[in-house]
């Protein structure tokens, strides 16, 4: 084959886990290409409210917060219901808290920490995710080893044989195409397919009916170019969307759709005004049931104490923006909200009645409902007027699924061997999440395996 490039290192992604891999990979003293397929980096970090899971930090311990490794594999585990490799749960855990140093070191600032889905104690470390990209980008150049090439669609991996090692990589950059040759190793950093609808109705046709989003470029091109290869896959029949999902995501343009007052105290009903799940459970579990639903939409409803409550600044749980973008419905009584969002006024104040009386006795006597999140936090009355609902699907941002890999973050065939000099980190990967998701793990997987990858690709 004529090469028209030569690299050490080739990252396919620009996102979170491309860019860590890339960095680690340069300090390795390797020359690292990045290929990213649109216009700008970012991908689904770019989309995400920029939370990560950590345990034992400093802000932590200034907010009274007791936790541990312990607690967070447990989390971790119970989120995916024991279906995660626990290999890859023991790597995560072991790099947490160096990771949470490296990015204090290198300048990025997290907020106060908040409780969020499937978290026994507060452990979500919020930051703002474009913040976050541009410093990572910003030292790439500061690197002088890596070179980041946008409108640079990966379309295939190269071997030389079959089983043998992969040697480069096609591609169409700025609509040329070319192959790249690769001295040392690859990663694939390339995201889901949250974009791609007849992957979803494959794998997940339940997911359909939500609202497909995430980064423009997530079309699962990294997983059919591994596949290609012999690549096994884990938890494609584990996607779920996530609930809060704003159903105008569908047809306007924009970013920060979702959003969780339940999370604070709120509930979730559907069109005929009736409860349908325990609101603290995992929002992937709530964006499947919602699903279930009369047009797959629920309401969420909340009043005062909890609008006053909110986090300015913190996507989930900034509702004030929210309803100054008027996407929020407010009325002085419940039944004036009910009519606003054509649901029968004697249905909804009957609900919230029966649940406020459920949190005035101690006990959820329909759900089982005993905390905000995951057990954790007290349940708080639906009161103090005015009142308000916020309109909410399931939306899918990533699919937390994908690829065969090992602790090393080497890319495994259909019979667990590894595919040599072939790597991924990120969304791609799979086997990490299981049957669910807690929040901050997504972004906590990308850094931690984008650098394991991007130290393994260098290696000689």
């Amino acid at each position: 084959m004529q090469w028209t490039r030569e690299t050490d290192v080739i990252v396919i992604g620009g996102g979170l886990a491309g860019y860590c891999a890339a960095l680690e990979a340069a300090a390795a003293q390797a020359n690292v290409l990045l290929l990213e397929k649109q216009p700008q980096a970012g991908g689904s970090t770019a989309l995400s409210g920029g939370f990560l899971a950590f345990a034992g930090t400093d802000l932590q311990k200034t907010a009274g917060i007791d936790d541990s490794n312990a607690r967070l594999a447990d989390d971790l585990r119970k989120a995916g219901a024991n279906e995660n490799d626990p290999r890859l749960i023991d790597v995560y855990v072991a790099n947490q808290m160096a990771t949470y140093e490296w990015l204090t070191s290198i300048g990025v600032k997290f907020r106060a920490v908040e409780l969020s889905s499937a978290q026994s104690v507060p452990r979500t470390h919020p930051t703002d995710p474009q913040v976050l990209l541009a410093r990572l980008d910003e030292l790439a150049k500061q690197s002088g080893r890596i070179t980041v090439l946008f409108n640079a669609a990966a379309s295939r991996l190269v071997q030389y044989e079959v089983g043998g090692r992969v040697t480069g990589v096609k591609a169409t950059i700025d609509g040329k195409d070319e192959s790249i040759a690769v001295k040392r190793g690859v990663v694939l950093a390339s995201g889901g397919f949250s974009r791609n609808e007849q992957m979803i109705r494959q794998y997940a046709p339940h997911e359909a009916a939500g609202v497909l989003y995430g980064g423009a470029g997530n079309t699962g091109d990294g997983i059919r170019m591994a596949c290609a290869l012999g690549a096994g896959v884990r938890d494609m029949g584990f996607i779920k969307g996530t609930f809060g999902y704003h159903p105008n995501a569908r047809t306007h343009p924009g970013r920060d759709w979702t959003k969780l007052p339940v999370y604070r105290g709120g509930i979730a009903v559907n069109k005929l005004g009736r409860r349908f799940i325990d609101e603290s459970k995992s929002y992937k579990l709530l964006g499947d049931a919602v699903l279930d639903q009369p047009g797959a939409l629920a309401y969420q409803i909340f009043d005062q104490n909890i609008m006053d409550g909110a986090s300015d600044g913190v996507p989930p749980f900034d509702f004030r923006s929210t309803q100054r973008r008027g996407l929020v419905f407010e009325a002085p009584t419940l039944e004036a909200l009910a009519g606003k969002i054509g649901v029968d006024p004697r249905d909804l104040s009957a609900t919230v009645a029966r649940y406020n009386g459920f949190v005035e006795q101690g006990r959820d006597e329909d759900f089982g409902r005993d905390g905000l999140s995951t057990h954790y936090g007290k349940l708080v009355k639906i009161e103090r007027a005015p009142f308000y609902a916020y309109p909410s699907t399931s939306g899918i941002i990533a699919t937390y699924c994908g690829l065969t890999v090992d602790a090393r973050a080497r890319v495994l065939n259909v019979f667990e061997e590894p595919i040599p000099g072939l790597y991924a980190a990120g969304e791609i990967m799979g086997g990490f999440h299981g049957v669910s998701y807690m929040t901050g793990s997504a972004l906590g997987k990308a850094i931690i395996f984008g650098r394991i990858a991007g130290r393994a690709a260098a290696q000689r």
